[in-house]
């Protein structure tokens, strides 16, 4: 298999100057992309490590692709050497996927000697992301909030709850249900998006009245979900 990968035998040799073109090319095409990853993504929400491999990965892929060049055998060396290697992360922001596969493909462009093509393709495609985030396309018209109330075992939520929830929010669903204390408390999960006009604390202090003052978490952070 190593034999296969050092003994290179193209039709079209990549030739040294070939070589340097593509890996500064990719790596610039990389920067592009990586500078766009951490632009659009919320101030401090991003991930230096995934932005560093993004400035690394056309030029790994472009290095890939001059290795294999149009030699078959080689190709399944190739696959066969990384099949070894297991990748593993923890799952993140469902863009991201989208900046590796957009990497990837700056990285074939420059590895098969389309420079031109490869840092257009990526100055086009960051100009899009860009413009997209602009405009906030997809963004929700209400804000999904996660609310956790702890409950004593004896209380009716459904008639204690349903009539403030909606009074207060625009819509509200309960997504989990859970016991703790030897089943003295329940820990009730919505997800509710609260009308603009409403004070925070004055619907916070309700749901402490209604739930003899034990534990309530409200996350200030627009669709998450932990």
């Amino acid at each position: 298999m190593l034999d296969s990968i050092l003994s290179y035998t193209s039709e079209t040799p990549i030739t040294l100057m070939m070589a340097i073109i593509g890996i500064f090319v990719s790596f610039g095409a990389g920067t592009i992309i990586s500078l766009t990853y951490m632009k659009t993504h919320e101030k401090g929400k991003h991930s230096q490590n995934f932005a560093l491999t993004i400035v690394l990965l056309p030029a790994i892929i472009a290095t890939i692709i001059m290795l294999i060049g149009s030699d078959i055998a080689k190709a399944f060396s190739l696959a066969g050497a990384f099949s070894i290697i297991r990748f593993r992360s923890a799952p993140g922001d469902p863009k991201d996927i989208a900046y590796v596969l957009f990497s990837m493909a700056a990285g074939l462009a420059a590895g098969v000697s389309l420079y031109v093509f490869s840092i257009l393709f990526s100055v086009i495609l960051c100009s899009v992301m860009f413009v997209l985030k602009k405009i906030d396309f997809g963004k929700m018209d209400t804000t999904v909030k996660k609310l956790k109330v702890t409950i004593p075992e004896d209380l009716d939520y459904e008639s204690t709850f349903n009539p403030l929830f909606e009074a207060y929010t625009n819509d509200y669903i309960l997504v989990h249900v859970k016991t703790s204390a030897m089943g003295s408390l329940y820990q009730l999960t919505y997800d509710i998006s609260i009308k603009e006009t409403v004070n925070i604390k004055s619907f916070m202090d309700e749901i402490r009245i209604r739930n003899g003052n034990l534990n309530i978490s409200l996350n200030m952070i627009e669709n998450a979900s932990y």
